[in-house]
């Protein structure tokens, strides 16, 4: 009999109970596809009295993770704890000390850790696999290592955080604040502990960061994203977005140019009639663009226990077959340490700001505009009755550089009520 592939899962939450129950489920199934079958040799979590609706009680038990991973009845040793260090690091070292492959759905440990875990995973024979950390249940990793390797990428884009999506959406579709809408989601219980992991874009960055180390042959650069959440956009900015036939996303847009590797996190208007403006509620989409395949769209759910842990099995499957790949698509050692470049890629900007409703005021915004060398596509100026007049611009292709010496302008001509809200129109 073929001899089975033993599973140690750390993290017994959404996604651990997932894997147990797909286990359990589907052991048939993944024997078949995978010619051995998969079992589960012992678990690990904070609390063993917990009714967590799957059956554990034919397994193992750990209270330190750190032991589970040191059991010599585990083969792989599933880390679903979450967190970039403490026990999640500590158990996942000891993982690969021991010569244990690792399955992840951790992409805070790996983006701030990713360079040291795959050096120390190859020193030991060992693989670690992420496809759950990035996009949920979309395989991205894996088309990216694998269905992509023989195409140069010239360009990662994507929606990647499903809890900005549903309230971008939401404002727009129900006329919501963004406080409504983030009040929203969080009785939902889509918000994590810490909300400013989501709306902060901090969840997405580290899922970008990972996706341009692979895409660009880099080590992963998290510390370089630039990054800018949707707490800024107000109701008014989605109703102008629409009206001129566009949707704002928090969009994440890596890319190599000539004076280094461009990783941005930020709202960002796209065409409405795009596959990225068409996306709805909290459904992720990663575009990936290669000089030979062209545009390749990903869509599907980005996190919840179904998607994830089918991300964590597919890479479970990947090898209990003996499929395995560098984690990163290349060697560790392969991996070049990034120029870190800021956006210089030009593109047009929508502008929102109030000014001070006096003859003179937008000649002056126009002046500021032009003297940085950025002209003028449309605008707009609505109808209003208090003492401030509601403007909206969109430039023609600038650079960030520019804009930001325009907005510096601005700011002295004392004609503004308050800063400007200044959003990249995103090509796509």
């Amino acid at each position: 009999m073929t001899t089975p592939l033993r599973l140690g899962i750390a993290g017994l939450g959404t996604v651990g109970t997932g894997v147990v129950r797909i286990v359990q489920r589907h052991g048939d199934l993944l024997a078949a596809r995978t010619g051995r079958p998969v079992e589960i040799a012992a678990v690990s979590a904070r609390d063993r009295t917990k009714d967590r609706g799957v059956r554990l009680t034919s397994y193992g038990w750990e209270d330190d993770p750190v032991a589970l991973a040191r059991r010599d009845d585990v083969d792989v040793f599933v880390e679903l704890m979450g967190g970039s260090d403490g026990p999640a690091k500590a158990a996942t070292e000891a993982a690969l000390a021991a010569g244990k492959d690792v399955v992840t759905a951790n992409k805070a440990l790996l983006a701030l850790h990713g360079q040291a875990l795959a050096e120390a995973a190859e020193a030991a024979g060992a693989a670690i696999r992420f496809e759950a950390a990035v996009a949920g249940g979309i395989p991205v990793v894996k088309a990216l290592t694998e269905a992509l390797a023989g195409n140069e990428i010239t360009r990662v884009m994507g929606v990647m955080n499903g809890t900005c999506n549903y309230i971008l959406t939401r404002m727009e579709s129900a006329g919501l604040t963004y406080d409504a809408a983030f009040a929203e989601a969080d009785g939902l219980g889509y918000l994590e502990a810490d909300p400013e992991l989501d709306v902060g874009g901090i969840d997405a960055a580290h899922k970008l960061s990972l996706l341009a180390a692979i895409a660009y042959g880099t080590r992963v650069a998290f510390d370089a994203v630039e990054r800018e959440g949707i707490g800024a956009v107000t109701i008014e900015d989605i109703r102008a977005a629409a009206d001129m036939g566009f949707r704002i996303k928090l969009l994440g847009v890596a890319q190599l140019t000539g004076r280094g590797l461009e990783q941005r996190m930020s709202p960002c208007l796209v065409p409405a009639a795009s596959p990225l403006g068409q996306l709805e509620g909290g459904t992720n989409m990663v575009v990936l663009e290669g000089d030979a395949a062209g545009q390749i769209v990903l869509r599907g759910a980005g996190a919840g226990e179904g998607p994830t842990a089918s991300a964590v099995m597919g890479d479970v499957a990947d090898l209990a077959r003996g499929v395995r790949v560098s984690t990163f698509g290349q060697p560790a050692a392969t991996l070049t340490a990034p120029q870190p470049a800021l956006s210089t890629t030009p593109a047009p900007f929508y502008l929102r700001m109030r000014l001070q409703d006096k003859p003179g005021a937008l000649a002056k915004i126009a002046t500021a505009l032009g003297e940085a060398g950025i002209s003028i596509d449309r605008m707009r100026q609505y109808g209003h009755t208090e003492p401030e007049a509601p403007v909206l611009i969109v430039t023609h292709k600038t650079t960030r550089s520019d804009l930001e010496a325009a907005l510096t302008s601005m700011a002295d001509t004392r004609v503004l009520v308050g800063p400007p809200v200044a959003l990249r129109i995103e090509d796509v």
